[in-house]
């Protein structure tokens, strides 16, 4: 199975390489449009803010790209945000996967939402095995409101989507690479899609 990492200036991508070792993947980190497109699963990883990060996608000509993949495609965490339809981060038009708005959390408690918080309510094949109110861990201060994409909530300040899918389209906004042994799963849940 060919599994591609795509590459571009995100701060998570070595971490996700290394969760998929760890499940006897071995990873492409690339950032060539043919290799992305011929590849089994595809991860859209993310750390970063979401102005440069689309000013680098545009560039590369990746924001065209990611939205026509036809097999399963996962965002993580600024990958989930960025495949939203707009971040109010730097007021931010993004990739237009979920036609959803990401927002700041307003500042009631520690901005940003770092460590272990659980899930509810999830849904779809990306959750198998995963039970209920599950621990897995954050690292975000922008957010999207729980939707009709929604297959995954957490609370922190507000309710939020914790991860979301539009057919091929997966994304967390946590992180499964940090998330020990359910992140582990939530990876092999997608490997085996």
């Amino acid at each position: 199975m060919k599994i591609s990492i795509i590459k571009y200036n995100a701060g998570n991508i070595t971490s996700v390489a290394l969760a998929l070792n760890r499940l006897g993947i071995q990873p492409e980190i690339t950032d060539a449009p043919e290799i992305i497109q011929k590849s089994d699963k595809v991860i859209f990883p993310g750390v970063g803010e979401a102005s440069t990060t689309m000013n680098y996608l545009k560039e590369t000509g990746l924001n065209t790209l990611i939205p026509k993949l036809q097999q399963p495609v996962l965002g993580i965490c600024l990958g989930m945000q960025l495949m939203c339809a707009f971040s109010t981060e730097g007021e931010t038009p993004c990739l237009g996967i979920f036609d959803e708005k990401i927002q700041k959390f307003p500042p009631k408690e520690k901005v940003p939402h770092v460590g272990w918080s659980s899930i509810s309510n999830l849904k779809g094949p990306l959750f198998k095995d995963i039970p209920e109110n599950s621990f897995v861990y954050f690292v975000h201060s922008y957010f999207a409101y729980n939707n009709k994409y929604s297959i995954a909530s957490c609370n922190y300040i507000e309710p939020f989507s914790a991860a979301m899918q539009k057919g091929n389209f997966y994304a967390t906004q946590f992180h499964p690479e940090r998330s020990g042994r359910t992140g582990e799963l939530i990876l092999k849940n997608f490997i085996e899609l």
